[in-house]
């Protein structure tokens, strides 16, 4: 259904807060000097300046990859060499990530750091594969070292690099209003005309304050002999609140279950289908996509849900893949995640119980759904998320950009926007965090910030961007809050600021090969290795 009057310029939902105008004074006031020591640094070592500095990784060979101070911009080539810049020594990186291995934190990563419309940055670590683990064919192998160009699964980075943006594409062609009801497009969601549910909102999904459960339920074995897409997207239309809409932060896969069924409703084809044309492809993210198991490319097996290499059974000519399919020949640069642990009350009822997942999504729900959902499901390097992170600073910086969305768009979705939102939210909370880093240090985690979030109570969150709330360590303690990011339960990270033009990558396969522990606060300490080398806000190299 066509909505004219649901367009940007006529939702009557005003840009909270820019976020470039979101930077707090605190952290402009120091601009100008550090600015000035750039300049005088630059005089000083101009004649060593070159490209960024890529220190080995863990004593683990790279591949090599895109030089690391090319310019970034996606599809845009410069028209001549760019001027020297002042190389920062990123060696405090190497170190966490050296002594993450180390400990066993994960088995290996890759980092990469943009900063002034470059990449400075871009180095592999560790092990894609640990030995004795199985390999393509299944049986225990050699280990694999991590390459700059290794895949990853993104896991929940899929709801701010696919479905927000699709979503927003969405508002900005007056197809979806951000403030509508949810069963206004989904009537499943509320059949009963339930005067709770009838509350919620497209907003509240985006910003994961609509009252849903974390997850459906998986306690029984469905979609795992064969994956059934219809069985969870009604599982997450019928999943029963937990809280009363708007009223509490809960983060939820529900909510971008439901926003990719939305998608897909409203524009009438799969969401891989979708985000590849308008929003991977635009931006010229060649090696991301979703990798459903029903358009694979090329000799493999299945038994449940989860997609097996299989050994070609004599050589033959490279099989060229249809439009719409992809190769199992990427899965040779897919970093493997965990073993299949799904129906851990009867294992008997998964056909692919313990199996290696490579190529096959980690998240449970988005595997019984066949690859393809809203909340999980896409696979990239660091390479294109870097593209996609610079795309959309330069989106915001009004330079030339190929970012499939417009400027207020943006602006308006990397700004707070939950229910009852202010544009004062952020200055508080960067100046209460500023206060609390010198009154009350993280003596635990010295690289990390006191607080997530900065004021107890105060969740602030973007439309698929997450800004100050407790999953907000990939801020480290130099960003300031106004800037934004995403984390993935596989390990991954993406952390976005346009008040200094950076942005940091952190993807890792950390649960391989049998889970592990979280990793934020690695991902938290690397964000301000990475400010503190770049000298940013005024926190110089230590």
């Amino acid at each position: 259904m066509l909505m004219a009057d649901r367009s940007p310029e006529h939702d009557g939902d005003p840009v909270a807060i820019s976020s470039l105008a979101s930077v707090p004074v605190r952290r402009l006031r120091v601009r100008k000097a550090v600015a000035l020591t750039c300049i005088l640094l630059l005089a000083a070592v101009v004649s060593a300046c070159g490209a960024a500095q890529t220190p080995v990784g863990a004593g683990v060979p790279t591949t090599p990859g895109p030089s690391a101070a090319a310019p970034q911009r996606a599809k845009a080539a410069p028209v001549s060499p760019p001027p020297p810049a002042v190389t920062a020594d990123f060696a405090a990186i190497s170190a966490l990530i050296g002594d993450a291995i180390t400990a066993h934190r994960l088995p290996g990563a890759v980092v990469q750091i943009g900063h002034g419309g470059r990449v400075v940055f871009r180095q592999a670590y560790g092990l894609r594969k640990l030995a004795g683990e199985p390999g393509l064919d299944g049986s225990a192998a050699p280990a694999e070292p991590m390459t700059e160009d290794t895949i990853f699964d993104l896991a929940s980075l899929t709801k701010c690099l696919a479905t927000a943006v699709a979503v927003m594409q969405l508002y900005e062609q007056g197809r979806v209003g951000l403030d509508d009801a949810v069963q206004e497009y989904l009537p499943g969601f509320n059949p009963t005309g339930d005067p709770q549910r009838a509350k919620v909102t497209v907003r509240m999904l985006l910003t994961h304050f609509s009252g849903e459960a974390p997850d459906v339920n998986l306690d029984d074995p469905w979609g795992l002999s064969r994956a059934d897409k219809t069985e969870g997207v009604h599982r997450a239309l019928t999943a029963p609140l937990q809280s009363p809409p708007g009223e509490v932060y809960r983060y939820s896969d529900i909510n971008f279950i439901l926003l990719g069924a939305l998608i897909e409703d409203v524009t009438g084809e799969p969401e891989d289908v979708y985000a590849e044309r308008n929003v991977f492809a635009p931006l010229g993210m060649s090696d991301t996509r979703y990798l459903p198991a029903a358009k694979a490319c090329g000799p493999h097996t299945m038994r449940g849900t989860a997609l097996r290499w299989a050994r070609p059974r004599r050589e033959a000519m490279p099989i060229r893949c249809p439009a719409g399919t992809w190769s199992v020949d990427l899965l040779a640069r897919i970093a493997p995640t965990a073993h299949d642990d799904e129906g851990r009350r009867d294992p008997r009822t998964n056909p692919d119980w313990d199996q290696l997942l490579r190529g096959a999504v980690h998240d449970g729900t988005t595997r019984r759904m066949g690859g393809v959902a809203g909340h999980a499901g896409v696979f990239s390097t660091a390479h294109d998320v870097g593209i996609f992170a610079q795309a959309l600073l330069d989106r915001l910086a009004n330079r030339p950009s190929d970012f499939p969305l417009r400027r207020r768009t943006l602006e308006m979705m990397t700004a707070p926007q939950q229910p009852g939102h202010t544009a004062q939210q952020i200055r508080a909370a960067d100046d209460t965090a500023a206060q609390a880093e010198k009154e009350t240090p993280n003596l635990r985690h010295p690289l990390l910030a006191p607080n997530y979030p900065a004021i107890r109570g105060q969740n602030l969150r973007g439309f698929g961007w997450d800004i100050d709330t407790a999953h907000s360590q990939p801020r480290g303690m130099v960003f300031p809050v106004g800037s934004f990011g995403h984390t993935g339960f596989t390990g991954t990270s993406v952390w976005i600021d346009p008040g200094s033009d950076s942005y940091v990558v952190l993807l890792a396969n950390a649960i391989h090969p049998r889970g592990n522990w979280p990793i934020s606060t690695l991902r938290g300490e690397v964000a301000t290795a990475a400010a503190r080398a770049l000298g940013l806000y005024g926190d110089a190299p230590r």
